[in-house]
C-alpha cells in the first residue's frame, strides 16, 4: 500500500507542528496538506519550516476542500468550532478523521457521530497508549471496588491550555462510570467551592490545575476506609500524542464507516 496521504489540521499550532514532525519522522505517511484558521498571519508559510524541518512545500492554507481532493486523512487537534466544521467535509471527502480537539460539547460530539455511517472517525481525549491503557485499569478497578471508595481525578495542564477538565481527565472519568455502571453526566463533581457540604456518594470528583509547560499529568484516586490507591500517568512531550494520532490514522486507514477509539486501535476494547 502506497504512503498514506495526510492533512495536518492547525498546523501552525504546537500540536500541529508536532503532527507534521510526527509524519516527517515515520514510515508509511506522508504530509498532503497544512490546514490554518482564515485570517492567521501563518497562512503562505511553509508547514516544514513552521515545524523546524526542511521546506516540505507544504504551504499552510484555509482552504480544506481544495487541499483534501487527493488526500487519505486529517489529523485534528484543533478547537471544537474548527473541528465540527472540518467533519462534514472529511465525511463528503471519504478520508478518515482522527479528531483529538478537546472541550467538545455533547451536541458537538453528537454531529460528529451522525457521520460515522459514512465516514471512518477515530476520536479520543487522549491518543497515548499510557493513557488508554490507565483508562482500561481505571474501569476495572472502579468496577471491583464499592461506593465506599470515593473517585478523584486531577489533572495539571500547561498556562495555555483553555479547557477544563482536560478531555483525558473526562476520558478517564467516563471510564470509571463505566465500571460503576452509571453516567458520569449525572455522578460527578467540579469545581469545588465554599460550603459544598458532604461529598455525595458514588459521585467522581475532577480537579484541574494550571501553570509553566507541563504537557498533562493525571492521576485517578479511589479512596476507602483507611486506605487509598492511586493510578497516574505524566506526559513528557506532546510528540507522543502526535505519534498516537499517526499511529490511529494508518490503523484506521481502509477500515470499515464508524466512530472508533483510541482502546479499539490499540486492542484494548475487552479490557
Amino acid at each position: 500500500m502506497s504512503d498514506m496521504r495526510l492533512i495536518v489540521a492547525g498546523a501552525g499550532g504546537r500540536m500541529g507542528r508536532a503532527l507534521v514532525r510526527a509524519i516527517a519522522e515515520s514510515k508509511g505517511a506522508v504530509l498532503a496538506g497544512a490546514l490554518e484558521a482564515p485570517g492567521s498571519e501563518l497562512l503562505g508559510k511553509d508547514a516544514g519550516v513552521l515545524a523546524g524541518l526542511p521546506a516540505s512545500g507544504i504551504k499552510l492554507s484555509a482552504d480544506l476542500w481544495a487541499m483534501s481532493k487527493d488526500a487519505d486523512g486529517i489529523l485534528d487537534f484543533t478547537v471544537p468550532a474548527a473541528t465540527i466544521a472540518n467533519v462534514a467535509i472529511a465525511a463528503e471527502r471519504g478520508i478518515v478523521h482522527v479528531i483529538g480537539t478537546t472541550g467538545l460539547s455533547g451536541s458537538d460530539n453528537a454531529v460528529i457521530k451522525s457521520v460515522t455511517n459514512r465516514a471512518v472517525v477515530v476520536q479520543s481525549g487522549n491518543m497515548s497508549l499510557g493513557v488508554n491503557l490507565l483508562a482500561a485499569v481505571v474501569r476495572r478497578v472502579a468496577k471491583a471496588l464499592d461506593q465506599s471508595f470515593d473517585i478523584e481525578i486531577v489533572e495539571t495542564h500547561h498556562r495555555m491550555k483553555v479547557d477544563a477538565p482536560s478531555g483525558t481527565a473526562l476520558m478517564l472519568g467516563q471510564a470509571a462510570a463505566s465500571g460503576r455502571g452509571v453516567t458520569l453526566d449525572e455522578h460527578s463533581e467540579r469545581g469545588r467551592d465554599g460550603i459544598t457540604g458532604a461529598r455525595r456518594p458514588g459521585n467522581i470528583g475532577f480537579a484541574s490545575l494550571r501553570g509553566g509547560t507541563v504537557a498533562g499529568d493525571h492521576s485517578v484516586s479511589f479512596l476507602g476506609p483507611f486506605e487509598r490507591l492511586t493510578l497516574s500517568h505524566q506526559a513528557e512531550d506532546r510528540m507522543l500524542f502526535a505519534h498516537g494520532a499517526l499511529k490511529a490514522a494508518l490503523w484506521a486507514h481502509g477500515k470499515q464507516p464508524g466512530h472508533y477509539s483510541m482502546a479499539d486501535v490499540l486492542g484494548l476494547s475487552d479490557i
